[in-house]
């Protein structure tokens, strides 16, 4: 089978071959067509830029020439003074062959010779030329400006001739025309003259109509076998002339030539490293099929991994991160490589921790096997806790390279023991509340005696004192009275308040009568009054006469009033000075809720408010902020709101204190429909 195959593969090596030696040589031959063709693209381009540079120079000459011109003839000039200066810019100029200074009837008044050349109109004279000359002078008046003629041929006494161009300038005073000033030029001159030398050597310069025809040469060019031509126009008020510009190169000879033997040699040592290149690439695709399926395995391994693996080199740089840590940190692979010092999942406000920790830890080859725990932060801002493990990195020769890291998510192992704590805590919080219900239950047994003999007595005592009031009425008596009829309605209120947390603590369903929120507030007035009075704070009831009668248990409501109240007080108690140490109880309308009418109480203090961190905790049974309370006074509260389906809620007031608001339902029954 091998011998079958062996032709087929020669076969194929010489066809691989074939086409590689057609590459280079097609590569070569286009390479020399190629700086051919740039260096005929250079040379045209320097040729329309120095024909360009041409028509500039001739343009800026002529004008120049015309404000000589006009100031021939400033300040009306003699004919002897206008001779003068003529003269003198004819000797200055070589360009112009004559000037004339003419009447507005174009008649000649004077006229200058070029002192280089013997008179253009000497043989024929200036009668032949007349016709061209009108014709500027008359396009001139037109534009009030300079005009050129046509450009026509004059033959000169040698027997040779010349192209002249004539340039009429209207000479205006005082806003009159008074007559022309009329120039020749010598098209051959203007080339010599007004185009600099440097453009002209070497290279052909003329002047040509549109059709092509010469009309004057300056220069010869070298010889060559291509012929490189630039044209622009000369466009001149009444005439348009064409400057071209010729110039006559070799084609490329000794550039290509070198090139060529240079790429072939090139050429030559690609073949003879090819053929090296290929023996040794056969050997080199075993090793690299073995690598590949090394690599493969390693990929796959490390892809599979919900551990994060991390690499950092001696200067602390990420130099590898596996698919589990980005996924883990929610930062892709490419922004985490190459990053230093603070580390991108690193907390703002541990950064500069965790950058001294991980100095220290680094300095040394000897790191802990048993990690450490960090915290990270994710891009959206989540924090999660995390586990590092780190060991020092070693090459295949044994030199220290880096560190590795293993870190493992630990946040939902946190969150099972935080959830198990939270579990214990409440366990612990039901055993107490339990507890504190037996307790309830007992005091209300054992306290209901008591205070059913202090009403018996009390009740006794006012009646002995309304014997006496009828034998013999003193204000002693009225006020013992008073005070006795107190404390049987204290007697009978302590034992309603005892009935009803019985009831509350056995979850027994509870008595509600509609009450007037008015009715409530006198209720506590007595016990608040009397607090205020110990602790100087003043009491301010508002009780909106809208409001209607609600729908609740009494007892209860009036606790929660008086708790709310007394918390109040002694949130005061060190705040300022007495004057404004003021408790509001208010009553007022609240949003009704679909066809449920509400009514809210609030209780306002002027206290120093309520701390962020004691907010969060503010209804957790057993938390108090007082060394005497028991932390059950306010989540007894809630509840007892809650159950007459309101809500207990509280809210900063300004500039200071704190509101405690809750609502009851209204009695909707005596309202009318």
């Amino acid at each position: 089978m091998r011998r079958l195959l062996a032709p087929v593969l020669r076969i194929r090596r010489a066809v691989l071959w074939a086409l590689l030696v057609a590459l280079v040589l097609s590569l070569l031959v286009t390479l020399v067509w190629l700086a051919g063709r740039y260096e005929s693209s250079a040379i045209e381009t320097r040729l329309e830029r120095d024909a360009a540079e041409s028509v500039l120079d001739i343009r800026t000459g002529l004008t120049r020439n015309i404000q000589s011109f006009q100031a021939m003839q400033s300040g009306g000039p003699s004919v002897d003074a206008w001779q003068l200066a003529a003269t003198e810019l004819l000797r200055e100029h070589r360009e112009i062959m004559q000037l004339e200074w003419r009447g507005d009837t174009l008649a000649v008044l004077k006229a200058a010779n070029t002192p280089y050349r013997a008179p253009i109109f000497e043989r024929f004279g200036r009668s032949s030329a007349e016709a061209d000359v009108a014709s500027a002078c008359s396009a001139a008046k037109r534009i009030s400006g300079a005009a050129y003629s046509l450009s026509y041929f004059v033959p000169l006494p040698d027997g040779l001739g010349m192209e002249v161009v004539d340039v009429c300038l209207p000479i205006v005073t005082a806003g009159r025309l008074t007559g022309y000033t009329v120039g020749t030029y010598a098209l051959p001159d203007v080339l010599g003259e007004l185009v600099s030398k440097q453009l002209a050597r070497g290279q052909n310069l003329s002047f040509t109509e549109a059709d092509g025809t010469r009309l004057a040469l300056l220069g010869s060019s070298t010889r060559g076998s291509r012929v490189f031509v630039a044209r622009q126009l000369l466009d001149l008020p009444g005439n348009t002339l064409v400057l071209r510009l010729e110039s006559r190169m070799g084609l490329p000879g000794l550039f290509p030539n070198v090139l060529t033997a240079l790429l072939t040699a090139m050429s030559l040592a690609l073949m003879t490293v090819l053929f090296l290149l290929a023996r040794d690439t056969r050997r080199r695709l075993l090793v690299e099929h073995d690598l590949g399926e090394a690599l493969a395995f390693r990929k796959a391994m490390e892809d599979s991994l919900v551990t994060g693996l991390r690499a950092r080199d001696l200067s602390g740089r990420i130099t590898y991160v596996n698919p589990a840590f980005c996924q883990m940190v929610g930062i892709a692979a490419k922004d985490l490589l190459h990053q230093s010092f603070p580390s991108p999942y690193w907390p703002p406000e541990l950064a500069d921790t965790y950058q001294q920790r991980q100095t220290i830890r680094l300095a040394g080859n000897n790191l802990p096997r048993e990690g450490h725990e960090s915290l990270f932060i994710r891009p959206d801002g989540t924090r999660f806790p995390v586990l590092i493990m780190e060991a020092p990195l070693i090459n295949a020769v044994g030199k220290h390279t880096g560190w590795m890291s293993a870190i493992l998510d630990v946040s939902e192992q946190r969150r099972v023991e935080e959830l198990s704590r939270a579990s214990q805590d409440r366990l612990q919080a039901t055993a107490r509340l339990a507890m504190v219900g037996e307790m309830a239950s007992l005091l209300s047994h054992e306290l209901n005696q008591p205070l059913a003999a202090i009403s018996s007595y009390a009740v006794g005592s006012l009646n002995l004192l309304n014997n006496t009031a009828n034998e013999s009425r003193t204000p002693l008596s009225e006020d013992l009275q008073l005070a006795v009829s107190r404390i049987a309605e204290q007697a009978e209120r302590a034992g309603k308040v005892i009935k009803s947390v019985h009831d509350f603590v056995r979850r027994r369903d509870q008595a509600r009568e509609p009450v007037a929120p008015a009715a409530l507030i006198d209720a506590v007035m007595p016990l608040v009054s009397l607090q205020a009075r110990k602790l100087g704070v003043t009491i301010c009831v508002d009780v909106d006469p809208a409001c209607s009668a609600v729908l609740c248990d009494r007892t209860m409501v009036e606790q929660v009033l008086l708790n709310l109240a007394r918390n109040g007080m002694q949130a005061m108690q060190h705040a300022g000075t007495a004057a404004s140490r003021v408790l509001t109880l208010r009553v007022r309308p609240a949003a009704s809720k679909g066809t449920n009418r509400w009514v809210e109480f609030a209780v306002m203090d002027r206290g120093d408010g309520i701390a962020p961190d004691v907010a969060s905790q503010l209804f957790t049974p057993f938390f108090t902020t007082r060394v005497e309370g028991m932390g059950l006074g306010l989540s007894l509260c809630r509840t007892v709101i809650e159950q007459h389906g309101g809500v207990l809620a509280f809210a900063a007031a300004q500039p200071k204190g704190t509101i405690f608001s809750f609502t009851l339902p209204a009695d909707t029954a005596g309202l009318p429909t």
